[in-house]
């Protein structure tokens, strides 16, 4: 089948979250079974036009409702690893921006609604100019949550996209595209449309409630969310909307690159290790703690890498934390996020030199590191949709102490001592009291029965998150959302 990809962000080109993963590795998964995948995407200002080539001889035109018609350039390379093309929005008023989504000062741009329908109606624009008609549009968060809304008003009854599906995958249900109600002027899919069921929600237009009701199906991107956004606690206000097309939700758990994070041929970490042969996570433990100037000691040492945000919980692991370090072990922190967040750990990690670690910022080999080197990884995330890190975890032998939500509840099987089972240790209610107990569960059984933790992480080892299934089940997703659209 022919699948169209539109995204606001993919791997390796531009990355804030988990989309990207998704937009960049799911589409050679599909092409692997057979599948025409194409991608489409901005071209930001990071992204280097000259390593690029024309997807067309010239500009094509993007129609914007009362703005008018813009014009942009279509670039393309291919995704690397694979033969599947990626088409880049090269409209520099909209893209040519140091940030994907926010200004110097973290907010979002003025003009986000603009520079997202535009994503979203170019997409189905550049399917005329290459005269190329999907039988369905994979649509990704609000950013291009309009294009199912297009399909189904303008394109209805277009010879080439009337019978394309569309199927629409959130990764964040709190992030909406909420705008003004003038955006309905831009869209230009008539005023018919703000109502109730489709695309106003108090007062405003909301892309994302238009995405979810014209998609012919809808996913979150673990079992459990899919299931949690129909309660007020995760739904942000669309919990409504979920349970009222809950017969056109699935939930599709994203996978990892196994080749990326491989614990026995990891260029970035000290050793090799295995499942079979775990010795080499011992040399990546003294490794680590040297790196992070922490003293060369036979203790758990826990570890995070987050972003120091609200959602993650990070205000509430800074509050569990000096309790934690009263606890016979080592912690490490990467991340960055909020200003307070980034002053607390500097200080936390002057008061406590020989327990405490943290390096403010991001950097992808000491990602890898402080997975291979950990025995336990904490992540007390408010929600989490799918979460990638608790994956990455268990592949290392990193046994993941978590909030039993979302996609954290669906990978990490809680520890059960009676039965010698899981692989992971869980807490219920998010308080710094419920992380620092279980905690301090974990760092018990470390110390009280290192056999039971050793086949832990055996067992974590053996398991695997593999794209594959994962693109086996959106295959399924896309043909049955063809069938509905169809009328099969």
């Amino acid at each position: 089948m022919k699948i169209l990809m539109v995204a606001s962000e993919a791997v390796p080109f531009a990355k804030t979250g988990g989309l990207a993963d998704v937009a960049g590795t799911l589409p050679g998964y599909l092409a692997r079974l057979g599948h025409d995948v194409r991608v489409v995407m901005p071209r930001y200002w990071s992204i280097d036009a000259e390593e690029l080539e024309p997807t067309l001889p010239g500009p094509m035109g993007v129609p914007m409702g009362i703005i008018g018609e813009l014009w942009c350039q279509v670039l393309e390379t291919t995704l690397p690893g694979t033969e599947v093309p990626i088409h880049f929005l090269d409209y520099e008023h909209y893209y040519g921006r140091a940030d994907l989504y926010n200004d110097e000062d973290a907010v979002g741009y003025m003009d986000n609604d603009n520079r997202f329908v535009f994503l979203s109606r170019a997409a189905l624009q550049l399917c005329r100019a290459l005269d190329w008609a999907p039988d369905v549009v994979h649509a990704n968060d609000w950013h291009t949550a309009a294009t199912p809304v297009f399909l189904n008003t303008i394109y209805a009854d277009d010879p080439l996209l009337a019978q394309t599906a569309s199927v629409l995958t959130i990764h964040n249900m709190e992030y909406q595209g909420e705008y003004y109600a003038g955006l309905m002027e831009v869209l230009d899919v008539g005023w018919e449309h703000y109502n109730h069921l489709e695309l106003e929600c108090g007062g405003q237009t909301n892309l994302l409630k238009g995405g979810i009701y014209h998609a012919n199906l809808w996913n979150t991107v673990s079992r459990r969310y899919a299931e949690e956004i129909k309660t007020p606690q995760f739904g942000h206000g669309l919990e409504g909307v979920a349970n009222d097309r809950a017969w056109a939700l699935r939930g599709i758990l994203n996978g990892i690159d196994l080749d990326d994070w491989n614990p026995a041929a990891d260029p970035y970490t000290e050793a090799p290790f295995s499942a079979d042969d775990p010795a080499g996570k011992a040399i990546c433990k003294r490794a680590l703690q040297e790196e992070m100037g922490l003293p060369a000691r036979d203790v758990p040492l826990i570890g995070i890498v987050s972003r120091l945000v609200h959602q993650k919980g990070i205000d509430l692991l800074a509050e569990a934390l000096p309790s934690i370090l009263e606890l016979d072990v080592q912690f490490v922190l990467l991340g960055s996020g909020e200003p307070w967040a980034h002053d607390h750990f500097v200080e936390l990690a002057e008061q406590h030199p020989d327990r405490f670690a943290c390096h403010i910022g991001y950097s992808n080999p000491l990602a890898h590191r402080i997975e291979a080197g950990c025995d336990l990884y904490v992540m007390p995330s408010r929600f989490e949709p799918c979460g990638l890190n608790q994956m990455y975890s268990l592949r290392y032998g990193t046994l993941p102490i978590v909030h039993a939500v979302g996609g954290l509840d669906d990978t990490v099987e809680n520890y059960d001592a009676g039965a010698d089972t899981g692989v992971g240790f869980k807490f219920l209610e998010l308080t710094p009291q419920a992380i620092f107990d279980t905690v301090g569960w974990a760092v018990h059984t470390w110390y009280n029965d290192r056999p039971a933790f050793e086949r832990m992480q055996k067992r974590a080892m053996e398991l695997r998150f593999d794209w594959a299934d994962s693109a086996a089940e959106y295959v399924a997703m896309y043909e049955e959302a063809i069938a509905l659209k169809r009328g099969g």
